[in-house]
C-alpha cells in the first residue's frame, strides 16, 4: 500500500493574530483606566483638600499643607508679588557695607556675627594646643589641633573617644563647640558619628580654662547630669536628641525667613505680629524644588510624605543652605537683594511673598496693615529667636537667659515699647552694660513722664535721688535672670509688691539690695509706701525663721534659681558678714550655682580660691577637702565683719 505524502502547511497572508491584538488592547484598556482612575482620584482628592485642607495653626500663623484656589487667599491681604523670604532674595553682608559702613562695622564686632561659625584658626578661641586638660568625673578631656582641624578627646577607664570640632558657638564669655564622634568604641551606625551636637566641654574665655557645658537643655542637679564619658552603645529610641542643627542652629545662624517659618513654625507662629497664612507647598516648590516630588501636587501626597518634606526643611544646615553662619543683616532686615541692587528704594521690615498672606486690619473695609517699621514688626524680629520656654518664678518671668522677649511680652509696657528703645541693634553690648543708670531711667521716662520731675520721682521711690533705690530698673527689672557668668536683669517689667514673689519667699527687689533685713522690715515699708497687703499665713509658712535676713533664707531655698539670686544679692550688697553662709553655696547640688558663687565670693573678698584646690565642677566627694580650706580662708575675712542683728516681727 502506497504511503500518502504529508501536506506542506503554508501560512496564509493577511491572517490576523487576534491573541496579540487582544493582549495589546487589554494593556491599553488597563492604561486608560489607570489614567482615568488617577485623574478621578486626583480630582476627588483635590476637591476634598479644597473643602477640608490639611493645615495647622499655632498662635497667629496658619500653615497650609494643601494647595488652595486663588479665591481662598483673595480673602486676605497679599504680601507679594515681591519676595524677601527665599535664600536667593538675600544680599551678602559685604554688599550692605558699601552704603551702611557704620552699621556694618558695628555688626562685625557684635557677638551676633560670631554666634555660630565654622571652626577655623580665626574663629576658635579655646586653647587647643594640647597642653590644657580638664579632669571631670574620673575622666580626662584634652584638646588638640592638627592639619585635619581641631579635636576633643575624652578618656576614662582605658576607653577613649575622639570628637571633631566642626563649628563654634559664641565668643563673648564662653565658646562652645559643635562636632561629632570620629573615633570610639561605638559601632559605625551610632548617631554620634553622623549627627553634629554640642560637645561636652567649652572654653571659659575670661578664666582661660575648660569647663563642662551648661544649659544645652535645662540644668539639673549633679546626680542627674549627663556623664560625657558614659555613652549609650546605640541610638536612644531613634530620637534626634543630639542634633545641633535641628534644635539650635535656627537661631544661632541666619536662615531665609521662609525656611524658618517651617523649621520653627511653633515659635514663630506664637510670636507673629499679625495673623499670617503661609502656603507650604507653594513656598517649598518655589524655594526648594529639589525637595518637592517631581510631578506631584500637594493633594497627591500622603501625610508621611508631607512630613518628610517638612523634616527635610528642618534638616537644612546653615553652612550649606543658610544665608550665613552667625546672625547677619538678613536675620533682621530679611532679603534685601533688590534694595542692594538699586531696584527697591526702601525695603519693608515685614516678610513679603506670593505664598504669604495676612489678615486685614479690618475685614469689612479691607483695611491694610502697614508693613513698615511699626512696634509690632520691630519686636517680632527679636521674637524670632529671643523667645521660648524656661522654668519660671512665681510672677511668670524666666529664671535663665535668652528668652527675653517672652518675658517682655508679659509686661504691660510692651503694648507700646520696643526692644530697640533700650538696645542699639547694631552696636555690641560688650561684657558689661554700657548705658549709665541715668540713661536707663531716661528710657523709662519716654512712656512715664509723670516721674520726670525730682519731686515726683522721690515721692514714688521713697529713696534719695540718684541712689540705687531711685533707679527704675532696680525695682522693676531686678537681676533675677541667670546670664552666662553673672545675674542679669529680668525683662518682665513688674511691681516690687508682687504677692506671688513675696508670699512664696522668691526674690523681691527690696531684699535684693537690703540683703541683711528680715521680711517684716520689707512688709512694713511696702505697706507704708504703697498700701500693699499680703497673706500673713503664707508669709509665716514661707519664711522660717521669720526673723533672719531674707537673703540668707534664699540661700537655703528649695529652688536652685532662688538660691542663685540669694548668693548674688549678698555679694552685690557687700555682705562680708555672710561669708560663712556663702561658703555653703560652693557645695550646692547645681554646678551653675557653685560656679556663680565662686565668682561672687572672689569678687567680694578680692581673693582667688584657686590655691585651695577648689573647682566648681568637682564631685561632692572631691569638694570636701578643698571646702575645708575655703571655709578657713573665708572666716579670716568674715571675722572683721559684723553680722546684722535681728528685727522683731511687726
Amino acid at each position: 500500500m502506497r504511503e500518502e505524502p504529508v501536506a506542506t502547511r503554508i501560512p496564509r497572508r493577511g491572517v490576523v493574530n487576534w491573541k496579540v491584538i487582544a493582549w495589546l488592547m487589554g494593556v491599553a484598556c488597563v492604561f486608560v483606566l489607570t489614567v482615568a482612575f488617577s485623574r478621578w482620584r486626583s480630582d476627588k482628592l483635590r476637591k476634598q483638600r479644597f473643602s477640608e485642607p490639611r493645615r495647622e495653626k499655632i498662635g497667629r500663623m496658619m500653615v497650609w499643607f494643601d494647595e488652595q484656589p486663588d479665591a481662598v487667599f483673595d480673602m486676605w491681604q497679599p504680601t507679594g508679588p515681591h519676595s524677601n523670604l527665599r535664600r536667593e532674595d538675600y544680599a551678602d553682608p559685604e554688599t550692605c557695607r558699601r552704603c551702611h559702613k557704620k552699621n556694618y562695622d558695628a555688626w562685625f564686632e557684635h557677638p551676633h556675627r560670631k554666634m555660630n561659625l565654622l571652626a577655623s584658626e580665626d574663629s576658635v578661641v579655646g586653647d587647643f594646643s594640647g597642653e590644657r586638660e580638664i579632669n571631670y568625673r574620673g575622666g580626662t578631656a584634652t584638646f588638640d589641633r592638627s592639619e585635619q582641624g581641631h579635636s576633643m578627646t575624652l578618656a576614662r577607664d582605658g576607653q577613649s573617644r575622639v570628637y571633631s570640632v566642626e563649628e563654634t558657638i559664641g565668643s563673648r564669655f564662653f565658646q562652645y563647640y559643635v562636632g561629632h564622634l570620629v573615633q570610639g568604641p561605638e559601632a559605625p551606625e551610632h548617631p554620634m558619628y553622623h549627627v553634629d551636637f554640642v560637645l561636652p566641654f567649652g572654653y571659659w574665655i575670661d578664666q582661660k580654662q575648660w569647663v563642662p557645658v551648661v544649659h544645652v537643655s535645662e540644668e539639673v542637679a549633679d546626680d542627674l547630669r549627663d556623664d560625657p564619658f558614659d555613652v549609650a552603645s546605640s541610638a536612644v529610641d531613634g530620637k534626634d536628641y543630639y542634633s545641633y542643627h535641628r534644635h539650635c542652629a535656627n537661631c544661632h545662624s541666619t536662615f531665609a525667613l521662609g525656611d524658618l517659618l517651617l523649621k520653627a513654625f511653633p515659635r514663630l507662629g506664637k510670636y507673629s505680629p499679625h495673623s499670617l497664612h503661609f502656603s507650604m507647598p507653594g513656598y517649598v516648590a518655589d524655594a526648594h524644588p529639589q525637595l518637592w516630588p517631581t510631578g506631584k501636587r500637594s493633594f497627591d501626597l500622603t501625610e508621611d510624605e508631607l512630613a518628610g518634606i517638612m523634616s527635610a526643611v528642618g534638616d537644612l544646615q546653615a553652612a550649606e543652605h543658610g544665608v550665613s553662619m552667625g546672625i547677619s543683616c538678613g536675620a533682621c532686615h530679611l532679603g534685601l537683594k533688590e534694595h542692594a541692587e538699586g531696584r527697591m528704594k526702601k525695603p519693608p521690615f515685614f516678610p513679603n511673598s506670593p505664598h504669604l498672606h495676612i489678615e486685614y486690619a479690618d475685614e469689612e473695609k479691607k483695611e491694610n496693615i502697614s508693613f513698615g517699621r511699626t512696634p509690632r514688626t520691630l519686636n517680632s524680629i527679636c521674637a524670632r529667636c529671643h523667645t521660648g520656654k524656661r522654668p519660671e518664678y512665681g510672677a511668670g518671668m524666666s529664671t535663665w537667659n535668652s528668652i527675653e522677649f517672652s518675658d517682655a511680652l508679659k509686661s504691660p509696657c510692651f503694648t507700646k515699647a520696643t526692644c530697640v528703645d533700650c538696645h542699639e541693634p547694631h552696636a555690641p553690648i560688650g561684657k558689661v552694660w554700657k548705658k549709665t543708670a541715668a540713661q536707663d531711667d531716661a528710657s523709662c521716662m519716654k512712656c512715664h513722664p509723670r516721674f520726670a520731675s525730682k519731686k515726683a520721682l522721690q515721692a514714688h521711690t521713697h529713696h534719695p535721688l540718684d541712689s540705687a533705690g531711685s533707679r527704675c530698673m532696680n525695682c522693676h527689672m531686678p537681676r533675677l535672670n541667670e546670664g552666662l557668668q553673672a545675674m542679669v536683669r529680668t525683662h518682665l517689667i513688674f511691681t516690687p509688691t508682687n504677692p506671688d514673689m513675696i508670699e512664696s519667699n522668691e526674690p523681691n527687689a527690696c531684699n535684693m539690695c537690703h540683703a541683711d533685713k528680715p521680711i517684716d522690715w520689707t512688709l512694713d515699708h511696702l505697706s507704708e509706701w504703697y498700701d500693699a497687703e499680703f497673706n500673713d499665713k503664707s508669709i509665716d509658712f514661707s519664711y522660717k525663721p521669720r526673723e533672719q535676713p531674707v537673703a540668707i533664707g534664699w540661700l537655703n531655698h528649695h529652688r536652685e534659681a532662688v538660691r542663685l539670686v540669694g548668693a548674688d544679692s549678698l555679694v552685690r550688697s557687700g555682705a562680708t558678714w555672710a561669708l560663712k553662709d556663702l561658703a555653703g553655696a560652693l557645695d550646692d547640688d547645681f554646678m551653675v550655682n557653685r560656679q556663680f558663687a565662686r565668682i561672687g565670693i572672689e569678687k567680694l573678698t578680692g581673693r582667688s580660691l584657686g590655691a585651695t584646690g577648689y573647682r566648681f565642677y568637682m564631685t561632692r566627694d572631691e569638694r570636701k577637702a578643698p571646702l575645708v580650706r575655703v571655709r578657713d580662708e573665708l572666716l579670716k575675712v568674715q571675722s572683721s565683719a559684723t553680722r546684722p542683728g535681728t528685727v522683731g516681727r511687726r
